[in-house]
């Protein structure tokens, strides 16, 4: 299978590892109270762990390896077993009870996160995405420390900033992906109010209320309806496969947005061509990667390699003129209609940069899918 580090070159010696997953979607288990929960989409635990141990033993045992969840480890949005009113759904102690259901639902993912950075030479970065971005609370933060050993703790590091940036070596540069688009983004700062009596509560963008109010509740009858990629081909064979729902799924989508979006943000501009230009900009969903990513990488000359992830689509791609784009995928199970991809099932798929020589910034970047611990525990994304 051809390689895909592309123009960087290839040597014998690694002086650094650097693993990229992202969007795994811990939810609050397959069970709750004794009924199914249609809102866990993650169902790989024995996998994840089985990755987080491979990486911190055999091969990598003495490497230095860090390993990055680019945004949406938890999933704070598919938790509705909580016992407050709507509006308390967003309040501290709402995220602090969705964020215990989650770490008891997968209690041995979070448990290989410890032993993986119990090794000196490891290192575990977490950056906050959409699902997860209740993280602005710092009670939630603190306890997301708690699940690690103290003598842990001083290598591992929450990633909480306006921009959503981390760099984690000279030219290798990582986004979630839900700063460019508008509906989604949230300021760590400015989104947290406090109420009168003390209580402290999370302002969303509205694409977190589409999640809980619409796609959610469809959800219970189709689970699929947030897994199926391009979202155009979803409407176009569900309006002739799956006429009916998909009909009122459109039809609670732009009421939705109508009601929620388009009254406010008039009563806000007080004009209609400002309300409609603002309105296409939070309308404007998984961006064009091809033409966000190229104009980036001229805003950006020195950047070698772009990584989000957000749009759960795995892509690697590199530039003509230079750079390399990866959107690392998701852990769940999706489901594309395009030729020539997956078209159903999981890839499990996670960037590696191996660093090279680092003071000549040469580095050798794949975009991998984890197969399973074996002589080659992984293969590469094609």
């Amino acid at each position: 299978m051809e390689r895909k580090h592309m123009r960087f070159l290839r040597k014998n010696k690694i002086d650094k590892s650097i693993l990229v997953i992202s969007d795994i979607h811990l939810g609050a288990g397959v069970m709750v109270n004794g009924k199914r929960n249609y809102l866990e989409d993650f169902h790989f635990d024995k996998e994840l762990v089985d990755f987080l141990d491979f990486y911190s033993a055999d091969d990598y045992l003495n490497r230095e390896v860090e390993l990055i969840i680019n945004g949406d480890l938890f999933d704070l949005l598919a938790v509705p077993f909580v016992n407050f009113f709507d509006d308390e759904f967003w309040s501290e102690k709402a995220a602090l009870s969705k964020l215990e259901m989650i770490i008891n639902a997968h209690s041995e993912v979070l448990e290989a996160l410890d032993r993986f950075v119990s090794q000196k030479n490891k290192k575990l970065v977490y950056i906050i995405g959409n699902h997860d971005a209740e993280f602005v609370f710092e009670s939630l933060r603190e306890r997301f420390y708690e699940l690690f050993d103290k003598k842990n703790r001083c290598r591992v590091e929450i990633q909480l900033n306006n921009n959503g940036e981390y760099i984690p070596v000279p030219g290798v540069i990582l986004k979630h992906g839900h700063e460019y688009e508008l509906a989604h983004h949230f300021h760590p700062v400015k989104s947290i109010v406090e109420s009168e009596d003390g209580e402290k509560y999370f302002l969303p963008p509205w694409g977190s209320y589409y999640v809980t109010r619409v796609i959610n509740k469809f959800k219970e009858e189709r689970d699929h309806v947030n897994a199926v990629r391009p979202i155009r081909k979803f409407i176009i064979n569900g309006l002739i496969y799956d006429t009916f729902f998909t009909l009122r799924f459109l039809f609670a989508t732009s009421y939705y947005f109508i009601m929620v979006r388009s009254i406010y943000l008039f009563k806000q501009e007080r004009s209609l061509k400002k309300m409609y230009k603002h309105c296409m900009n939070e309308l404007e969903l998984f961006k064009d990667y091809d033409t966000l990513t190229m104009d980036f990488f001229k805003e950006r000359p020195e950047a070698q390699c772009l990584i989000v992830g957000h749009t759960h689509d795995p892509i690697f791609r590199s530039f003509s003129e230079g750079g390399i784009f990866i959107n690392t995928g998701t852990w769940t199970r999706m489901y594309n209609l395009d030729f020539g991809k997956n078209p159903s099932g999981e890839q499990l798929s996670f960037a590696q940069v191996d660093v090279l020589d680092l003071k000549e910034m040469e580095y050798d970047i794949n975009l991998n899918i984890w197969k399973g611990r074996s002589d080659l525990p992984y293969e590469e994304f094609s």
